[in-house]
């Protein structure tokens, strides 16, 4: 089995009424139940999206340093991902698809290697 990552930019999800992103999030969780279902789920969640509650580790000569906000500021940063452990690319299609159906909005995959 081989994980992939599922995922979106927050700015490719666009601009909704309030009713649409209500009807969504059901449709969303059908399908990471199916996910689950299939024994196939490792992780799925929404990303906070604001960017002042970002931080970021920096590597010094002297070790660490934390800061607060993104690390190279961005105009796309993920809105959310899911994981799945599937047996092969066409599985972790398979998923995205029907994730991005349910959610209205693009999907990318990338194996977790």
């Amino acid at each position: 089995m081989t994980q992939y990552i599922i995922y979106f930019n927050q700015q490719w999800v666009g601009e909704h009424p309030e009713e649409w992103f209500a009807a969504r999030g059901p449709l969303a969780r059908a399908v990471v139940d199916e996910i689950r279902s299939a024994g196939e789920y490792v992780f799925a969640g929404g990303v906070d999206e604001d960017m002042s509650r970002a931080f970021r580790v920096s590597v010094t000569d002297d070790g660490s340093e934390i800061e607060s906000g993104q690390h190279a500021p961005g105009e796309q940063y993920i809105g959310g991902f899911t994981i799945v452990d599937v047996e092969d690319d066409e599985k972790a299609k398979f998923w995205a698809r029907a994730i991005a159906e349910a959610c209205g909005w693009p999907q990318e995959v990338r194996q977790v290697v």
